[in-house]
């Protein structure tokens, strides 16, 4: 294979059309959040991950697993948690059957933050994707992400 071969070039062109993607949703849902309820994209979407825990077996997550749902390193997900505590909307706890570690729960402002700015991420990820699909180099990626989105429903 060379630089110059087509698979590598398709390869490549498809990876910018995904970060393409993925960047113009992620622009539009953050404008949409901070102006409509003062949260960033990553905070929302942290909130949305740590309000789906329950206190069965496993179901809290440790912050290797947060960090992983909500793409970030640990430490940016630290320090992402210590801000939204800062805000009241997030608390943490010594876990009772293991003292080292440490649980973190969506508070009641929390979780009515999460409620007011759940359809407004909804519309504007349904926008940005509506937009998004009248691009023909888009196109097909966006029919990707609805497939998996009505996939989900019917699972």
């Amino acid at each position: 294979m060379t630089a110059t071969d087509p698979a590598l070039t398709a390869l490549a062109s498809g990876w910018g059309a995904l970060s393409l993607l993925h960047g113009r949703i992620e622009a539009h849902v953050e404008r949409a959040l901070q102006s409509g309820h003062g949260l960033s994209a990553r905070e929302y979407s942290l909130l949305d991950v740590l309000s789906r825990q329950h206190d069965g077996d496993g179901g809290h997550l440790q912050m290797k697993q947060v960090a992983d749902a909500v793409v970030l390193s640990q430490s940016a997900t630290t320090r992402l948690v210590t801000r939204l505590e800062d805000r009241g909307l997030l608390s943490r706890y010594l876990c009772p059957t293991d003292r080292r570690g440490i649980y973190t729960n969506v508070t009641d402002a929390g979780l009515e933050l999460l409620r007011e700015a759940r359809p407004t991420n909804d519309i504007a990820l349904r926008q940005a994707l509506d937009e998004a699909a009248g691009n023909p180099e888009l196109a097909s990626l966006v029919a990707a992400v609805e497939a998996v989105e009505t996939s989900a429903q019917y699972a």
